[in-house]
């Protein structure tokens, strides 16, 4: 158990008006659910089976730049393979086949969030926080339930929201630049994918946030930034982190920021569905507006730009966007903000599987993992077409489509 419900009920009561940092961080598993979605996970898992070769015919395979025309594609033993000999035949009809949606932010917290992005296409999530690392370790690997990559625990600072957390972690505490390298070294050894910085106004210094990021990078990994203002944001950018999960809410990014982010090669991941949510809330200084211009102004810079949504089930957070679902939403979120159809579906597709180093997925190819998404309609005419999903396959396994 992660944290008894009262304890955490008392918290969030208090802790509430922070709003996204919470969010930023807090995915505890709730006690029980996990067990009591276990047998069901399993029992799906044992539905499936990996059922032997498939060809798919008459899909049109969405390529990174169009659509083809009506061809075949082959599952084999979990991948893409090239050889329809022997295999079970299934005729698409002319739908669509995309690589599976890859959710370049979210918050695990059991055996149902896993179900539930599986259910909507999405067969990679990106958590972005969770501890213990115990919760990150039994969700891994799960044969035909969607694949995950874990940041683990945050580097947060004293008197942050986060820290006031009954369980958090006091080594995740940081209070000067001489914690990071062992901070880092912590999060490797409890098999963190990537290190995560939480970068709130008066919270962790330049030299810590520069010196966390240069301790990761010096491990191999890989740094995010939670950063919700335009200031913050430039303090990440300072420290040389790799990817700047949220966007401001208080002011668009000023065209010269943005470059930065384009000029560093510094990943972009707005989250417009969470910050779509909090400024819905009518908070004073959260304005929607701010968000959709900076990645207006991050696309007219160059900048690369990933899905993610921020999606949770954090109890007491005032913004939970639904695991799954949400991604596409958020995909015609990223299009009202000036993405084209093109360029929205690479974000949750190739774009994050190049920028987390995960090398097989992201495009429909010979050797990739099968991950795929079958849908009704032309998603390059019209975005909301990836909503009209037919039939999922994560790592070759077919996973019953949401309803």
């Amino acid at each position: 158990m992660c944290i008894s419900d009262r304890n955490r009920r008392d918290f969030f009561k208090t802790a509430a008006g922070a709003g996204i940092a919470v969010a930023g961080v807090q995915a505890l598993a709730v006690p029980g659910t996990a067990d009591a979605q276990e047998g069901k996970a399993h029992a799906q898992e044992r539905a499936a089976g990996f059922g032997g070769n498939v060809a798919l015919t008459n899909v049109r395979v969405y390529d990174g730049r169009e659509l083809t025309a009506p061809r075949t594609v082959v599952i084999e033993n979990g991948r893409i393979g090239v050889s329809a000999f022997g295999a079970r035949r299934i005729d698409g009809g002319g739908a669509t086949l995309l690589p599976g949606l890859i959710d370049a932010h979210i918050h695990l917290q059991d055996v149902s969030t896993l179900q539930q992005l599986a259910g909507h296409g999405v067969t990679t999530g990106l958590d972005m926080a969770c501890f213990p690392p115990s919760v990150v370790d039994s969700l891994r690997r799960r044969p035909g339930l969607t694949d995950i990559r874990s940041a683990g625990t945050p580097a947060v600072a004293p008197g942050s929201p986060q820290s006031q957390l009954p369980t958090f972690p006091a080594d995740a505490v940081l209070t000067g630049p001489e914690q990071a390298a062992q901070f880092v070294r912590a999060r490797i050894a409890e098999g963190s994918d990537f290190i995560k910085i939480i970068v709130d106004e008066s919270g962790l210094t330049q030299e810590t946030i520069t010196a966390l990021t240069t301790a990761a990078h010096s491990s191999g990994k890989l740094v995010m930034a939670h950063a919700t203002t335009a200031a913050t944001a430039e303090r990440a950018l300072t420290a040389g982190v790799d990817m700047i999960h949220h966007v401001p809410l208080d002011s668009a990014l000023p065209a010269t920021v943005a470059a930065r982010y384009a000029s560093d090669g510094t990943v972009a991941v707005p989250t417009l569905t969470m910050m779509q949510g909090f400024a819905d809330l009518g908070i004073p200084g959260m304005d929607y507006a701010a968000a959709e211009g900076s990645v207006a102004a991050l696309r007219r810079a160059g900048a690369r730009i990933l899905a993610g949504t921020d999606a949770n089930h954090t109890p007491g957070i005032p913004v939970q966007p639904p695991f799954g679902i949400s991604l596409h939403h958020e995909l015609e979120r990223l299009i009202h903000a000036g993405l084209t159809t093109r360029e929205a579906l690479n974000a949750a597709t190739s774009l994050p599987a190049q920028s987390f180093g995960l090398r097989d997925r992201g495009v429909i190819r010979p050797g990739y993992r099968a991950d795929l998404l079958l849908i009704g309609g032309d998603p390059l005419a019209d975005i909301t077409n990836t909503r009209k999903i037919q039939r999922v396959w994560v790592g070759g396994i077919e996973y019953p489509p949401a309803v």
